[in-house]
Order: structure tokens, then C-alpha cells, then sequence
């Protein structure tokens, strides 16, 4: 078995951990206070992955949840306490050469008003308004989008 290459970023109250397996087949993830369990089949050649992950801090499995696409496996895991940072998502400092940060999604959330939903709470919302393996649109409410706006005014010609 082959660990399936991974990357993980930080919330208030989430930690989001994205298993990248395409065509993923009998997916398993089991959720333990201090630890994630991932196993799955992927691909055309039925690669099989299994990792196993000691957790920086605990999590609640009961709130944690997992999502699969066709091009990965997302994990969002609730943290049992709140508001504190992980500076890793292992317990151990040892260097995994299958995970790695996904700058893309990480962001200093220390500094962050609590205005908006957290990342958890919208992707609760994902999963209880989705039925199968859809998408969401997360653009926004369709009404948002062709609303008038300012900006969209014809501009003068060049002279």
C-alpha cells in the first residue's frame, strides 16, 4: 500500500486535510480523538492508499466529516479546542515527503473577525444541502451574480 499524497491547512476551528486520489473507490476514513485513518482504491491501474495520521491536537469525530470528488478526498476535522493554531498536522516533527501546506487555502485566521460562517459551518451547509458527489456553486446566490451593478455601465468611447 501506498500513502496517498496529501495537503492540510489551519481554521479557528477546523483543520481541512485534502487526500488528492483521483477515481477513488472504497473509501474509508475513520476519525479517533487523536488520529485519521484514510484508506482508499484509485485510479485505472486500483493503486491501493492508506494513511494513517497522529493529529497535532484532538479533534471531535462525531463533528468531523469527509467529502469525496473525483479528483480527491476532503477531510474536515473539527478541532476539539477551538482557537488554537496547529503549526503542524502531525504530532510528530518528522517530515512526511506525502503531505505538504496548501498555501492556496491557508490564511492567518488569528487575525480574522468572526463575522462569517467559519469554513466548517459552510461546508456542513455543503454537505446537508447536497445529495451524491455534486458540487456546490460557490459563487454566491444566483440573484448576486446578474444584479446590476455600478460598474457595469457602457463606457464612452476613446476619442
Amino acid at each position: 500500500m501506498h500513502p496517498a499524497t496529501a495537503k492540510w491547512y489551519d481554521r479557528r476551528d477546523t483543520v481541512f486535510v485534502d487526500f488528492c486520489v483521483e477515481d477513488s473507490k472504497d473509501v474509508q476514513v475513520r476519525f479517533d480523538p487523536a488520529k485519521v485513518t484514510f484508506s482508499c482504491v484509485s485510479g485505472a491501474d486500483k493503486i491501493k492508499h492508506q494513511n494513517t495520521v497522529e493529529l497535532f491536537g484532538e479533534i471531535d469525530p462525531k463533528e468531523s466529516k469527509h467529502k469525496r470528488t473525483d479528483r480527491s478526498v476532503l477531510c474536515c476535522l473539527r478541532k476539539a479546542e477551538a482557537g488554537k493554531a496547529w503549526p503542524r498536522l502531525t504530532k510528530d516533527k518528522t517530515k512526511n515527503n506525502w503531505l505538504s501546506v496548501d498555501f492556496i487555502n491557508w490564511k492567518d485566521w488569528e487575525d480574522d473577525s468572526d463575522e462569517d460562517l467559519s469554513s466548517f459551518d459552510k461546508f456542513s451547509e455543503m454537505m446537508n444541502s447536497m445529495g451524491g458527489d455534486d458540487l456546490p456553486d460557490l459563487d454566491g446566490p444566483e440573484e448576486e451574480r446578474d444584479s446590476a451593478d455600478s460598474d457595469d455601465e457602457k463606457m464612452p468611447d476613446l476619442e
